[in-house]
């Protein structure tokens, strides 16, 4: 009696693997989310596939099939890396996101929010476009190099003039980090989804690109339709204005349910 009650010991959960289970509950509900709309959720239900189709050649002895399956589930740990690189760096790079810090510091935010609210609202008269990025928790600095270097405060003026058609630096990007302008005539990654509106020029899919990538908010002012756009986690949120921008800056609000989600190819 006491034998079989060692061998049903398992089904007692010590409070360590309670533990263990909870992390693990919560690192699968984090990697679901991390994918979810992706090109990776897809591929990971093409797995799932493949693996149903092995468990029945194996039941059946289907030997060539069982075979075959074997050997790309030995080899495809690999390719996975390759084809899941944008989603893996992406994840990577949102584990250590928080979400207790904002765009800006509480002493710095209105200010800047004012600022970055008043250009876009001038670029609009002007019919300009202009890419402006936001940094966040995750760094961009790598996208700050691509472009020069500029060490002056965040100001309506600079970035309109900045922006200004035929200047050397109007066609990147504008990198903000805090209350600074770090980097401008930076180059962004273009989304390497489709987007269902073919309408979207080169600025639209850098900023999803970067939305993908990093947690920066990316506002786009488009010259053609005079409209502001504003790309986070890769959704893009259309004709927003400047209410809306001013609230998307401070935080005030969740992402818009208006905002459309980038199908994967």
């Amino acid at each position: 009696m006491q034998s079989l009650w060692e061998q049903f010991r398992f089904l007692r959960p010590g409070w360590a693997d309670v533990v263990e289970i909870a992390i693990v509950s919560i690192l699968l509900y984090r990697l679901l989310l991390l994918i979810q709309r992706t090109r990776a959720m897809q591929m990971v239900l093409g797995i799932l596939l493949l693996a149903v189709v092995y468990l029945i050649a194996d039941r059946l002895d289907l030997v060539l099939i069982r075979t075959l399956l074997a050997y790309l589930f030995q080899y495809g740990a690999i390719a996975a890396l390759v084809v899941f690189q944008p989603e893996l760096r992406s994840a990577l790079a949102r584990l250590g996101q928080s979400r207790m810090f904002r765009l800006f510091t509480t002493l710095e935010e209105s200010v800047v929010v004012d600022e970055l609210v008043q250009a876009v609202e001038q670029l609009l008269r002007s019919k300009i476009g202009a890419i402006i990025a936001i940094e966040h928790d995750v760094g961009l600095d790598e996208y700050a190099n691509t472009g020069s270097k500029i060490d002056a405060r965040v100001s309506s003026e600079m970035i309109t003039t900045i922006f200004t058609p035929y200047s050397p630096l109007h066609d990147g990007a504008v990198i903000i980090q805090g209350d600074h302008i770090k980097a401008a005539g930076a180059i962004l990654p273009l989304t390497q989804y489709s987007p269902a509106d073919r309408s979207l020029g080169t600025r639209h899919r850098a900023a999803i690109g970067l939305s993908e990538e990093t947690d920066a908010v990316v506002i786009v002012v488009s010259e053609e339709t005079a409209r502001v756009s504003v790309a986070r986690a890769g959704r893009l949120e259309r004709d927003v204005d400047p209410d809306r921008l001013r609230e998307v800056l401070t935080g005030a609000l969740p992402e818009s349910r208006s905002a459309v989600p980038v199908p994967a190819c």
